[in-house]
């Protein structure tokens, strides 16, 4: 791999919730006080207040304001539960997230990465105002808003000058491909529209088509079941899905996106307190329901992608590469608090169709293959050349 490509980053200008990668199964919920066994569990909080009582008394630093006192005993008291995802967030922190939910920003739809010279350079994602404004691939980025890119700065830093409150414009200096002076192009930001699938037949593989994954939005079934079809059309007779890095979203999608390759059966339980197992089950209508398939996998490969991939592995649809995925199998309550702070409570839990628990433990896959440095420098995919092999050898 380049120097170009690896010292790079792309991103994406669109405002993405903190945390998307596991951001399947949030679901806000009001504050409700009370609860049976109170005044127990009052009695016994007492002991709190004998040991805080010394610690007043004696002391003999500066003593935090009870505010802090207080949001370190709930945070400690949520320790015990040794839930990643059962957590506190503070006031200031819970606004910044509510503003994420509420869509106030937007972007203008553009990859940006620098090169080697030091280029800020700028490629329209299409069907968004980056390229309706007449932005072209390659475009040399240097100016925003009048405010010129020095060396210094990163490519966050840049975009976050671009990125601002959708419905208002921001305007990029950029000299286009060829030219030598440099225009001026406005953009009117906006939510962005970005394919959650990009497909390709694989050119060491004539016969192999290869899907990548991204994300679970509402379109991605839909985006799945197309990219299947081209492929079938383009010749494909083998499929490699790649969810590595796949953080998530939405659980439909994911139930939706399994019902493309299984042919009726579960695809899931949900166990939540309180209620009775919930059983997701894929449709007996199939796109693909015979194609040997293979599924990428990683430790960025959570939440529904883990969904979807314990599915296929379970039902002996398809064969997981790669190395463990992260384990993110819950669904958390959000509650506001009095203050404004919140809490996150994991209310429900997620189980593949052998009930094996996805939360904390993730799922081994079936051939393990751990990318060397060495071919990341050299630009090479071993995993997914180790996919192609398994394939090519007649293994389904």
């Amino acid at each position: 791999m380049s120097s170009t490509i690896r010292n790079s980053a792309i991103v994406l200008l669109v405002l993405l919730m903190a945390g998307m990668a596991f951001t399947a199964g949030y679901l806000t919920n009001e504050f409700v006080g009370g609860r049976p066994g109170a005044a127990q569990a009052a009695e016994e909080f007492s002991l709190f207040w004998e040991a805080w009582g010394h610690v007043e008394r004696n002391y003999s630093g500066r003593l935090p304001a009870m505010q802090r006192v207080t949001y370190g005993a709930i945070r400690g008291a949520l320790e015990v539960l040794e839930d990643p995802y059962t957590v506190f967030i503070e006031p200031r922190a819970r606004e910044e997230e509510r503003d994420s939910l509420r869509g106030n920003f937007g972007g203008i739809g553009a990859n940006i990465t620098r090169n080697e010279a030091g280029d800020v350079l700028l490629a329209p994602i299409p069907g968004n105002p980056a390229e309706a404004a007449g932005l072209l691939e390659g475009d040399i980025l240097l100016a925003v808003d009048g405010q010129t890119l020095g060396p210094e700065m990163t490519v966050t830093e840049i975009a976050e000058l671009i990125r601002g409150e959708k419905g208002t414009t921001v305007t990029l200096t950029v000299r286009h491909p060829g030219a030598t002076e440099a225009v001026e192009v406005t953009v009117e930001r906006a939510d962005i529209l970005i394919p959650s699938v990009s497909y390709r037949i694989l050119a060491e593989a004539p016969a192999v088509g290869y899907i990548q994954l991204s994300r679970f939005s509402g379109e991605s079934a839909g985006e799945v079941e197309d990219a299947i079809n081209a492929l079938q059309q383009q010749g494909a007779q083998q499929l490699i899905l790649d969810l590595r890095h796949n953080g998530g979203g939405l659980l439909n999608a994911a139930v939706e996106v399994a019902d493309h390759f299984l042919e009726g059966g579960v695809v899931l339980y949900q166990e939540s307190r309180g209620e009775d197992e919930r059983v997701f089950e894929a449709s007996e209508e199939t796109v693909a329901p015979a194609m040997p398939l293979v599924v990428l996998v990683d430790g960025g490969t959570a939440s529904s992608s883990e969904i979807l991939a314990g599915a296929l592995q379970d039902r002996d649809r398809g064969l997981l590469i790669g190395t463990q995925t992260f384990g993110k199998g819950s669904v958390q309550l959000v509650y506001d608090l009095s203050d404004g702070s919140s809490v996150h409570v994991t209310a429900s839990r997620w189980y593949t169709p052998n009930r094996h628990e996805i939360d904390q433990q993730g799922l081994a896959p079936d051939v393990v293959v751990e990318a060397s440095q060495e071919a990341i420098d050299a630009g090479r995919d071993e995993v997914l050349e180790r996919a192609v092999e398994y394939l090519a050898n007649g293994n389904s």
